[in-house]
């Protein structure tokens, strides 16, 4: 008997409300979703809630909209006034490329809800779409939930286990085990992975600003979204530095030499997504602290409670949705400040005046599955070694990458919290068609990562399908040692033994 049976197209992992992955079974489906196929995205109920609008806050938009009488117009729901004011302003300035007419972006307010209002145009509506993706903005779907539960248009919240003391206090006391030292005041619990990047690279940009430094370091390929940040909120495009190989050390410390005074700061992933590299963070430290450039680190590859990196960093940033979060049904991430960062009291103040809060009941949801992170990395640490074991050994298989592969091994050790903690994330090629195998394997398909339901997925064509579709877009892959067909494997709680042979079969 198969020990994973096929997931419909379009239905939610896990199959709750809030899920935060959905079902993408074929190569077709991938392809029909990214782009915008009507066949494929009307079978889809939901979709990661930065990527795909949640229907309960669709839902809630709809209701607003009549009962204000907006039409032709569109109103989008953001996670606070604050970051209403924020999308306003950012439809209204003028963009680089020059598009004329002036976009009128007025802010909308009611029953403590809040949002902006726009034109109904696809232009404005995707510029809108993107900033909201990007800086982590839209409004949580369980508050979406409760305004419509409370509205009287549907009739009850779904059913959940949800944490019944101090969820903060909860939260931050899980966070200690993997930031000692930290105190309260160094921990702050943001809406989601990506709202911890930006307030965090906001502060520090802010901050060393003032001091004449605005060049920004992109070590190694990092999440989409990531990368998106650096590339439009730098001060000037020359303030973007990308350096694709993590292990080019000499190139790192030529860059520091040349322009160290000018360097506000240096961002990487401790893995990387999706090659998995981790560098000598030592060195990172040394050259960052030497200079006066601030180090900000993101282990949501592996967990931050795989690595130990807030000693070598001013702050962390870390998606709390992976590992943590891991039943895949809340969204939520953590800026934590090195105490010892001689710019921590700066810190402190401008990321708590930026970042986003998580919303009460998404923080209840996650104070009640937190304390399972650590029960479920162990087992990890068993299955992941030897599914990554299997891979490599496999004919059919060109390359993985994983925590422990030999480039990244000497390097990962220093910083793991003990030898056997390598997350579960594995990445690997093929040496046939990625389709075949893709439309043939049993594993649950769909992206994120970090629960206990292993996923796979074709990560270049989820995060990245722009650049895959064009030949100039996989010449510029290539040049950072990414294959288009590269396939994220995240390991879950299942036994191995039925991943083992899901794969086995695929690759048949």
């Amino acid at each position: 008997m198969p020990g994973f049976t096929s997931i419909p197209l379009g239905q939610p992992i896990p199959p709750t409300p809030h899920a935060v992955s959905c079902s993408l079974p074929t190569m077709r489906d991938v392809r029909g979703y990214e782009e915008k196929d009507p066949e494929i995205t009307s079978r889809m109920s939901s979709g990661y809630p930065r990527f795909v609008v949640h229907p309960y806050i669709r839902r809630l938009a709809d209701h607003l909209s009549a009962e204000a009488r907006l039409a032709g117009q569109r109103l989008w729901l953001t996670s606070s006034a604050k970051m209403a004011v924020a999308l306003s302003q950012h439809l209204s300035a003028p963009q680089a490329e020059g598009s004329g007419a002036k976009v009128e972006a007025g802010l909308f307010s009611a029953g403590g809800i809040n949002g902006v209002i726009h034109a109904d145009t696809a232009e404005i509506s995707a510029r809108a779409k993107v900033f909201l993706q990007n800086v982590g903005g839209f409004l949580s779907s369980r508050e979406a939930e409760d305004h419509l539960l409370r509205l009287g248009v549907i009739r009850e919240a779904h059913g959940e286990n949800l944490f019944a003391g101090n969820a903060a206090e909860q939260v931050r006391r899980q966070l200690r085990r993997a930031l000692p030292r930290t105190g309260d005041n160094d921990i702050f619990l943001a809406n989601s992975g990506m709202n911890s990047v930006y307030s965090a690279f906001h502060a520090a940009a802010e901050l060393q600003a003032t001091r004449g430094r605005t060049i920004w370091v992109q070590l190694g390929w990092l999440y989409m979204d990531t990368i998106a940040i650096l590339k439009k909120f730098t001060a000037t495009p020359d303030d973007y530095v990308y350096l694709h190989d993590v292990f080019n050390l000499s190139a790192l410390e030529k860059l520091f030499a040349e322009k160290g005074s000018r360097i506000a700061g240096l961002i990487t992933e401790i893995p990387t997504n999706p090659l998995i590299q981790t560098p000598n963070v030592s060195v990172l430290t040394g050259l960052c602290r030497r200079h006066g450039a601030i180090l900000i680190l993101d282990p949501s590859v592996a967990s931050l409670f795989s690595v130990n990196l807030l000693p070598h960093a001013d702050m962390i940033v870390s998606s709390l949705t992976k590992f943590t979060g891991n039943e895949g049904d809340v969204m939520a991430g953590v800026v934590a400040i090195n105490p010892a960062s001689a710019d921590a009291a700066e810190l402190r103040q401008r990321v708590g005046a930026r970042i986003e809060p998580i919303y009460a009941r998404d923080l209840a949801r996650l104070a009640a599955q937190m304390g399972q992170t650590e029960t479920m990395l162990y087992r990890l640490a068993s299955s992941t070694p030897q599914v990554a074991a299997f891979l490599a050994g496999h004919r059919k298989v060109k390359d993985v990458f994983w925590a422990l592969s030999p480039e990244s091994r000497s390097n990962y050790r220093q910083i793991a919290w003990h030898p056997e903690a390598v997350g579960g994330m594995i990445s690997f090629t093929l040496r046939g068609p990625l389709e075949l195998f893709y439309d043939r394997v049993r594993l649950p398909k769909g992206p994120s990562f970090g629960m206990k339901k292993t996923l796979i997925c074709p990560f270049m064509y989820l995060a990245h399908y722009d650049l895959v579709k064009t030949p100039a877009g996989r010449a510029e892959l290539a040049q950072s040692g990414l294959d288009p067909d590269l396939l994220r494997l995240c390991i879950g709680t299942e036994p191995v033994v039925d991943i083992l042979s899901a794969l086995d079969d695929a690759l048949e």
